[in-house]
């Protein structure tokens, strides 16, 4: 934990996205209708009521409906249907 301290004060000073120094995930949401996840370690379950995706804080858990993965890359996901919750469980 020592170095994610250092590093966390390394980023006050030059003022650089924690997400990305720290490997955390980003979660950007539009609406109830898309959420992009950033910074993810794969996908732990997939089907259209729940996605659960591994990251470096835990477990996100996505529950929704008609939920389709339009978008795979290496670190990036990109979900549409129609989203009722999110959880990140630690």
């Amino acid at each position: 934990m020592k170095s994610n301290t250092i590093k966390e004060g390394i980023l006050n000073l030059v003022d650089f996205p924690k997400e990305v120094l720290l490997n955390l995930p980003k979660i950007t949401v539009i609406g109830n209708t898309q959420i992009t996840v950033e910074n993810h370690r794969g996908i732990i379950e997939y089907i259209p009521e729940r996605i659960r995706i591994n990251s470096t804080i835990g477990m996100i858990r996505i529950s929704g409906k008609n939920m389709i993965i339009n978008s795979v890359m290496t670190e990036i996901l990109v979900i549409t249907g129609k989203i009722i919750s999110i959880e990140i469980i630690v």
